[in-house]
């Protein structure tokens, strides 16, 4: 499957610690617009609220493109924002009518904007903002507003504004309370939130819906429900397809607006073709013309421009079959998509040489193309938080006989590594070893562990003939495993002397030490500050930091290989012998992919149960009272460069400008405006 490092930054939030991701930002002045690119003097910080900072970041590559390469990335980041509406439905069902309703309150009211109320509102429309809708972007929790249902409703009547009933009242009580439930044991669909599923639908409807709906070719086994909202009409089954005169329709037709555009400037015949399919396919949602689409996409390898576009990433399906709306559009970053692509030239070595069991390998990994690019503009499920690294197609069987694509966001990772410095990496970090050794190696590390999980940890392992799609077989557990399958491939590897001799490293085992240093160091303690006291682990990239770090200081404990300390009331986690946990990473890569191989739910039920989910609530109680004196957001975010086009007199594109926007809100409002192509019911 195509994963996110983001992990909301989830991959750089496990270097969250250790890259620099920092102090308290400074807000901009909103009296000074920042333009353009490319100067030493760039301002990465926009803002900061709740948990949050907004982060802006820059288009290195734009100027090396010709004007026709820069017309192809603009009419594909139209497109993107085309259907950003449609992430915002997705993720429930009252958010377009709940945003309506606060955007109006927030532009027409003229009263006390002093006021402590005021401020609270403005945090919650900014929170709101960026989760893209009413529940946390990643514990999945409903927003809570620091004002009253008294305070809302006095805004309402001040301003004209329209939410009433259950849209109303939702804002405040405990209905829709989790927007995935991950829960063992319960109707994860019934108590998801998600606007996948009809109110009325269960686990057990999904399961049986999917059973009986059989591929015209077994080997080939297409995207059931991908495209598509489950419901209930007279107690029968239904599913309404995403596509042109369907379920968001209008938006689709824009985005299909735009993307003719751009195929008409496509870079080569086999990119144009590839848009051609995906055109195809959002007039019909036809799931097979979706496979040719990623069929021809991954082979399009040829190019500068490249892009994600579609209903992608199963994360938010609590039983994992319908994808999110996401939009990225890449620049190719020459110099370093060079120097990285040895891994993609080496990926048959690394899986013959892998822990596997040797049914489990691949005998030819296939079309791991790598590169590292430049992001101009993001939509959907990618913005405001933004992965930093992607890897598609999510199909197994054409991973299996075409390949995928595997990128590094590049300018994305360089704004999180240059928006600022922090002291939690020293309050966390056992000794000045650790600190010295992250300080040295960290990043250089951090850029391998995220090359390695897409381009060799997706791309390896295979199921054991007559397996199901995980989705099926691992059911709510797949995505965490699979994420923690990646992590563990880039882990073992990342100790290794082959990247030294691949001229990747300079010194393999520092960088080794440094990213166990920080992967067990955020896995077992520092990622909590992302909880509240007493809650469980639920977010699959978070749970499968734990039970990766959590089952490794297990196991090792007769050797003392983790060391877990306790120093003036503060506890450190210390490695004392790498070469060890080395072995037990490579241990437990070899058991998940086992798991996957042969679809063994009660295995990683009680992996992810016994190890990823419950807390050490002594320890995290510990750690949130640490981390209180630090001042920046766990969470950061993303506003998007704005690319305007300068016309001629014919109403002919001449050349375009790069303008950064001042605030978050200014960018919020002007998307609200201008990518409004949904109605506030669907």
């Amino acid at each position: 499957m195509k994963h996110k490092l983001l992990l909301i930054a989830a991959l750089v939030s496990l270097l969250f610690f250790s890259c620099g991701e920092g102090q308290k930002n400074e807000k901009i002045d909103d009296t000074v617009a920042v333009k353009n690119l490319e100067t030493s003097d760039f301002n990465y910080n926009v803002d900061q609220f709740a948990d949050l900072r907004i982060l802006r970041y820059q288009i290195p590559s734009w100027e090396g493109l010709t004007l026709k390469e820069q017309k192809l990335v603009y009419y594909l980041t139209q497109a993107g924002l085309a259907g950003r509406d449609i992430m915002w439905d997705q993720n429930y069902r009252h958010n377009l009518k709940i945003r309506k309703a606060l955007e109006t309150i927030y532009t027409s009211y003229d009263g006390d904007k002093s006021s402590d109320d005021w401020k609270n509102f403005e945090v919650y429309l900014k929170r709101v903002w960026f989760s893209n809708g009413i529940h946390h972007h990643y514990s999945n929790d409903k927003i809570k507003p620091e004002f009253s249902p008294e305070y809302l409703k006095g805004l309402i009547a001040a301003t004209g504004a329209t939410l009433e009933g259950e849209a109303f009242d939702v804002i405040f009580d405990d209905t829709d309370a989790k927007k995935v439930n991950q829960g063992k044991g319960v109707d994860n669909v019934a108590l998801s939130a998600v606007n996948f599923y009809g109110p009325d639908v269960t686990n057990a409807d999904v399961e049986g819906f999917y059973r009986n709906m059989k591929s015209p070719s077994p080997d080939k086994p297409l995207s059931y429900g991908l495209n598509s909202q489950l419901v209930k009409e007279d107690g029968v089954l239904k599913e309404r397809v995403y596509r042109s005169g369907g379920l968001y329709g209008a938006a689709i037709d824009k985005i299909v607006e735009w993307l003719e555009k751009a195929q008409g400037v496509a870079e080569n015949k086999e990119q144009g073709d590839a848009m051609g399919l995906l055109i195809q396919y959002y007039n019909t949602g036809d799931l097979q013309i979706w496979d040719d689409y990623n069929v021809a996409w991954t082979s399009a390898t040829e190019g500068n421009i490249d892009y994600i576009n579609s209903f992608i990433e199963v994360y938010n399906d609590p039983l994992g079959y319908r994808g999110s709306y996401e939009t990225i559009v890449q620049i190719k970053d020459f110099d370093m998509s060079e120097k990285m692509s040895v891994l993609s030239e080496n990926a048959q070595w690394f899986e013959d040489n892998s822990p596997l069991m040797e049914a489990h390998k691949k005998k030819n990994v296939v079309g791991v193309s790598y590169k590292v690019v430049n992001v101009a503009g993001e939509a959907g499920d990618a913005s405001p938080s933004t992965p930093i690294g992607v890897n598609l197609p999510n199909a197994n069987w054409i991973r299996a006989s075409v390949g995928s694509k595997s990128v590094s966001l590049g300018n994305i990772i360089n704004a999180y590594n240059n928006s600022g410095n922090s002291d939690r990496l020293k309050e966390f970090v056992n000794d000045e070893e650790e600190l010295a050794l992250e300080e040295k190696y960290g990043q250089m590390g951090d850029k391998l562990h995220t090359a390695l999980h897409e381009v060799i940890g997706h791309a390896s392992g295979q199921l054991n003939p007559g397996v199901g799609e995980t989705k099926e077989t691992l059911k709510n557990y797949a995505s965490t495993l699979e994420e923690g399958r990646a992590d563990l491939v880039g882990l073992y590897y990342l100790y290794h002397p082959k990247l030294q001799e691949l001229g990747l490293v300079d010194d393999w085992k520092k960088v080794g030490m440094a990213a166990f240093d920080g992967y067990i160091r955020n896995g077992l303690m520092t990622q909590l500050i992302r909880l509240n006291l007493g809650d469980d682990v639920e977010e699959s990239h978070m749970r499968n930091r734990q039970w990766v770090s959590a089952w490794a200081f297990e196991k090792g404990a007769a050797d003392n290989v983790i060391e877990k300390i306790t120093r003036d009331g503060k506890t450190y986690f210390n490695i004392n012998d790498y070469e060890k946990l080395h072995e037990l990473f490579g241990e437990l890569l070899r058991e998940t992919q086992r798991i996957k191989s042969e679809g063994d739910y009660a295995a990683v039920e009680a992996l992810v149960e016994g190890y990823g989910v419950k807390v050490d609530q002594e320890l995290h109680a510990e750690v949130l009272e640490r981390n209180k004196r630090f001042t920046s957001a766990p969470y950061s975010g993303f506003v998007n460069p704005v690319i305007v086009p300068k016309v001629n007199d014919d109403g002919e594109i001449v050349s375009f400008s790069i303008e950064q926007p001042e605030t978050f809100e200014e960018q919020m409002l002007y998307y609200s405006k201008n990518y409004n192509h949904l109605p506030v019911e669907n």
